[in-house]
C-alpha cells in the first residue's frame, strides 16, 4: 500500500485520519515511507512537534501502556503497522458505518487506568484534542449530519400535559422522592443536551419516577401504561451513571482478551427485549442519549446476519440490546461476557414470558458470570403484573420498588376506542369504509390474528388500490424491517400486523389502530391499541366485534368504563347477558343433578361422555322434559281410568240409595 497525498480532503481525510501509516519496514511504500513520519491531511499543517502520534497526545504514561491496544484495535508497536491491515473496521471505518454514523470515538487508553477514551487514530479530524478523553462525562464534538438523522423525527404529544393525572404509586422501604422536571435530578450536560436535542419538555409519570429510583441504584419493577416513556425511563439514568462513572475494569478485561477480531465484549448494561422491532426501537433510543459520548450501544436479535452483528460487536460495545435467544447464542460463541454488567433492564419482561423465554432469561443471569443480585442493579418494566412476573421479580431484584403508573393493564385516555358490530362477512367492506374516511397521510395499524390472515389482507387491500404492507412471524427480518421503514416513511401508510408486532412496536405518528381481528385477551387489546396515542399524542382505536370475541365483552367494558371511553348499548347488554348466564351456570347444574336422581337410567342413556359440558346439559334437560311429558301422559290416563271407575261404580250404587252417604264424604 503506497502512502499518496489525498487531494480531495473533505471526502477522504476521515476515511484515512483512522490509518496508522507511520513509517515501516513492512509497508510497502519503498523509499517513500523511510522519508519520515506519514503525517495525516488535516494535521500538516501543524507544528511537526505536535504529531498526532505523540506521546503526550497520545495520553501514554508508560511503556507498558504503549505495548497495549492503545487504541480498539490499533497496534501502537515500532512497527508502525497499519490499523487497517491490523484490526479491519476499527477507527477508520466508525461505529456505525452501516447506519450513517461516522463519529463513534472507541474505546482508548488512559494512562495507567484503563477506561474507554477516543480513537487515537479516530476517524475524524475534530476530534485530535485529547484533553478530555479521561473524562467520559465531557461530550465530544457535535455532527450536525449526525444531529439531523438522530434528532429529525418528533417525540412529544400536543396532549402530554393529561399524564399529569395518571395515578402513580410507589412502594418499598425508603423511596427516593419523585422529580417534577428533568433538571431536578444530575444527569450530566451530555444528557441534558440529548434531552434538550430529543425535545422531551417534561417527564412522563413513569420517568417522573423511575429515574431518582434508578440514580439511586434501587432495584425497580415499573408497571405503566404502554406508549408512557419507559425507555427514556431506563436509558436516560443508565447512561447518566456510565457516564459519570466510566467503564471500571470492562476495557482491562477485553484488553487482556486477545487481539481485535477474537476479543470477548464485556458490556457495561444489558438490556433483554422479547422482539427484534422492539430491540431495534431500544437500540436507536440509546443512540440518542449516547450521542456526543464515548458510549457505544449495539443490539443482536435473531432473524439477521450473525456474522456481521459479530463484526459490529468486535468494535467495541458499552450497552448491548438483545433478544434472549440471539444473547445466548453470542455467549456461547464466546462474543459476549456479562462479568462486569453494572445494569440489567428486562423490557416487557411479560411479554418474555409470554414467548417462552424465561429459560434463556435465567440462564443468561442466573447461570452464566453475570453479578449477582445486590451486586449489579436490576430493573424489570412490564405493562401487566401476573404471578410469573412476580416470581421473576422475587428472584432477580433486590429489596426493590415496586412503581405503579395508572391501573396495571390500563389503557390511555389519549386513545379514542371505538367498538363496533362487524358480521365476519363484512369486515373487508367495513375496513375499506374507515380506510376511505382516513386521510391518505395517516398511519393505520391494523391487526389481524393469523399470518394467513395478514397475508390475505393485505393482497385484498393492495388489489383495492391502497397502499399497504405486512409483518407477522414468517417473514424474513429483512421483509420486516423494510415493511417497517415504509410504514414510518409513509410510502406505505397502512401496515398490516399479527402479535408479533403488537408490543414495543414504537411509531409515534400512528393515528388509527383497527383490530380487525379481536385478540382472545383483553392484555393483548390493551397493548395492541398502545400502539396509538403514545407519548401525549391523540389517537384512535377501532375494533371490530362479534359472536366471536364474546369471551372479552365484560373486561372489554371494564377498560372502557374505566378509560371513560363511549360505551355501546348492546355492548352492555351481551356483558350483563354473558355474565348472567355465568352465575346461573351453577345453579343450571344443581338442577340437572336433581333430575339425575330421579330419572337416573334415561340420563345415562342421553348423555354421551364426549359431548361438551354445555350440550349435556341441555341434552340432559330435554331428556328429563320428555321424561316429564311422558310421566304427564300417564298420569292423564291413570286419572281419566279412575274417572270411568268412579261414574261406573256412582251407576252401580246409585239405584241402591248409597250416593249420599259414600260418595259425597269421599267429594269433600
Amino acid at each position: 500500500m503506497s502512502h499518496v497525498a489525498v487531494e480531495n480532503a473533505l471526502g477522504l481525510d476521515q476515511q484515512f485520519a483512522g490509518l496508522d501509516l507511520n513509517s515501516s519496514d513492512n509497508q510497502s511504500g519503498g523509499s517513500t515511507a523511510s522519508k519520515g513520519r506519514y503525517i495525516p491531511p488535516h494535521l500538516r499543517n501543524r507544528e511537526a512537534t505536535k504529531g498526532f502520534y505523540d506521546k503526550d497526545s497520545s495520553g501514554w504514561s508508560s511503556s507498558k501502556d504503549k505495548d497495549a491496544y492503545s487504541s480498539f484495535g490499533s497496534r501502537s508497536d515500532s512497527r508502525g503497522k497499519s490499523s487497517f491491515f491490523s484490526d479491519r473496521g476499527s477507527g477508520s471505518r466508525g461505529r456505525f458505518d452501516d447506519r450513517g454514523r461516522s463519529d463513534y470515538d472507541g474505546i482508548g487508553s488512559r494512562g495507567d487506568r484503563s477506561g474507554f477514551g477516543k480513537y487515537e487514530r479516530g476517524g475524524n479530524s475534530r476530534w485530535c484534542d485529547k484533553s478530555d478523553e479521561d473524562d467520559w462525562s465531557k461530550p465530544l464534538p457535535p455532527s450536525e449530519r449526525l444531529e439531523q438523522e438522530l434528532f429529525s423525527g418528533g417525540n412529544t404529544g400536543i396532549n402530554f400535559e393529561k399524564y399529569d393525572d395518571i395515578p402513580v404509586e410507589a412502594t418499598g422501604n425508603n423511596c427516593p422522592p419523585h422529580i417534577e422536571s428533568f433538571s431536578d435530578v444530575e444527569m450530566g450536560e451530555i444528557i441534558m443536551g440529548n434531552i434538550e436535542l430529543t425535545r422531551y419538555t417534561r417527564p412522563t409519570p413513569v420517568q417522573k419516577h423511575a429515574i431518582p429510583i434508578i440514580k439511586e441504584k434501587r432495584d425497580l419493577m415499573a408497571c405503566a401504561q404502554t406508549g408512557s416513556g419507559k425507555t427514556a425511563a431506563f436509558l436516560l439514568p443508565i447512561l447518566s451513571q456510565i457516564y459519570s462513572d466510566g467503564p471500571g475494569e470492562a476495557l482491562r478485561a477485553m484488553k487482556e482478551n486477545g487481539r481485535y477480531g477474537r476479543r470477548k465484549q464485556y458490556p457495561i448494561s444489558l438490556v433483554l427485549a422479547p422482539t427484534r422491532e422492539l430491540a431495534v426501537q431500544i437500540y436507536e433510543e440509546a443512540r440518542k442519549f449516547s450521542y456526543r459520548s464515548r458510549v457505544r450501544p449495539c443490539v443482536v436479535y435473531g432473524g439477521a446476519d450473525i456474522g456481521q452483528q459479530i463484526r459490529d460487536l468486535e468494535r467495541g460495545c458499552h450497552l448491548l440490546v438483545a433478544t434472549p435467544g440471539r444473547l445466548v447464542d453470542m455467549m456461547e460463541r464466546g462474543k459476549i461476557g456479562l462479568d462486569f454488567c453494572k445494569y440489567l433492564v428486562l423490557d416487557e419482561a411479560d411479554r418474555m414470558l409470554d414467548m417462552g423465554f424465561e429459560p434463556q432469561i435465567r440462564r443468561i443471569v442466573e447461570q452464566d458470570t453475570m453479578p449477582p443480585k445486590g451486586v449489579r442493579h436490576t430493573m424489570m418494566f412490564s405493562a401487566t403484573f401476573p404471578k410469573e412476573i412476580q416470581m421473576l421479580a422475587r428472584d432477580f431484584l433486590d429489596e426493590y420498588i415496586f412503581l405503579a403508573v395508572g391501573r396495571v393493564g390500563s389503557t390511555s385516555e389519549n386513545i379514542t376506542q371505538k367498538v363496533v358490530w362487524v358480521e365476519e362477512s363484512d369486515k373487508r367492506s367495513f375496513l375499506l369504509d374507515l380506510l376511505n374516511a382516513t386521510g391518505k397521510d395517516s398511519l393505520t395499524l391494523v391487526f389481524v390474528e393469523t399470518k394467513k390472515g395478514a397475508d390475505s389482507l393485505e393482497d385484498f387491500l393492495y388489489h383495492e388500490g391502497y397502499a399497504c404492507t405486512s409483518i407477522h412471524g414468517d417473514r424474513s427480518q429483512r421483509d420486516r424491517e423494510e415493511a417497517l421503514h415504509q410504514f414510518r416513511s409513509g410510502k406505505s401508510p397502512i401496515l398490516v400486523a399479527t402479535a408479533v408486532a403488537a408490543r414495543g412496536l414504537d411509531i409515534s405518528n400512528v393515528k388509527h389502530v383497527i383490530n380487525f381481528d379481536l385478540p382472545s385477551d383483553i392484555e393483548e387489546y390493551v397493548h395492541r391499541i398502545g400502539r396509538t396515542g403514545r407519548v401525549g399524542n391523540l389517537g384512535l382505536a377501532t375494533s371490530f366485534f362479534n359472536e366471536r370475541n364474546i369471551n372479552i365483552t365484560k373486561d372489554l367494558l371494564d377498560l372502557l368504563v374505566e378509560a371513560k371511553q363511549e360505551v355501546p348499548s348492546w355492548l352492555e347488554n351481551m356483558a350483563y347477558e354473558h355474565h348472567y348466564k355465568g352465575s346461573s351456570r351453577g345453579r343450571s347444574k344443581r338442577s340437572v343433578d336433581s333430575a339425575e336422581d330421579l330419572v337416573p337410567e334415561t340420563i345415562d342413556k342421553v348423555v354421551v361422555p364426549a359431548v361438551p359440558a354445555s350440550a349435556a346439559a341441555a341434552q340432559a334437560a330435554a331428556a328429563v322434559v320428555e321424561v316429564a311429558m311422558a310421566a304427564a301422559e300417564d298420569l292423564v290416563e291413570v286419572a281419566m281410568e279412575a274417572f270411568t271407575t268412579v261414574m261406573d261404580m256412582e251407576e252401580i250404587i246409585t239405584p241402591r240409595g248409597l250416593t249420599g252417604g259414600v260418595t259425597e264424604p269421599a267429594l269433600q
